[in-house]
């Protein structure tokens, strides 16, 4: 049986659930989500113990894959509501910035113009200054780990780090190899 499929997923306080079916419905502090399991997975919620779990048909390889995604997807979907999911980018290089235009975030990242990116409904995203080298600070927060992760990706890939001075968009602690560039030219040339 799957590891992680066979534990039962915890209901962390504050969290009401409402499983109909295929369909489950889960409210928390942060927020409202919604997930459609695969119609071969069955999961039960006991009340009394304040956990779901997720129960699998067979052992046939698919119906093993999905136990335990199943089973991840709905800790996920209750941690999200419970205290949310929190990403932070970092913006690196000199002039490189970021700044919120209502519902868009604007990035000044060494393009002629202006990268604008629309934020989905249900992320909050908040701009903070920098310290030393990072110029400034992208706070991407919200219940859905998936749309958080996305969403932090989408901006990641506006302007990779390069490999020389690692400017660019990146991830909070996210280590840049960098590279040496060209030596010297009159240092071999004998």
């Amino acid at each position: 049986m799957s590891r992680i499929g066979k534990k039962p997923v915890p209901v962390l306080s504050g969290v009401k659930i409402n499983v109909n079916g295929q369909h489950i419905k889960f409210e928390g502090p942060k927020g409202k989500l919604e997930l459609n399991v695969h119609p071969l997975m069955k999961v039960t919620y006991d009340e009394g113990k304040k956990e779901l779990s997720v129960v699998r048909p067979d052992d046939e390889k698919f119906s093993k894959s999905l136990h335990g995604l199943t089973r991840a997807l709905i800790n996920n979907q209750i941690i999200g509501v419970a205290t949310g999911y929190t990403q932070v980018m970092e913006i690196r290089g000199v002039g490189y910035k970021a700044e919120m235009k209502g519902k868009t975030l604007a990035l000044s990242v060494g393009f002629a113009n202006q990268v604008v990116v629309q934020i989905p409904v249900g992320l909050d995203v908040k701009v903070e200054p920098g310290v030393g080298d990072i110029t400034g600070k992208v706070v991407v927060a919200g219940p859905d780990k998936q749309l958080v992760g996305n969403f932090s990706a989408q901006l990641r890939k506006v302007r990779k780090p390069e490999p020389y001075k690692g400017k660019g968009i990146r991830y909070e602690g996210e280590k840049v190899k960098t590279k040496a560039g060209k030596a010297f030219a009159g240092a071999g040339a004998k």
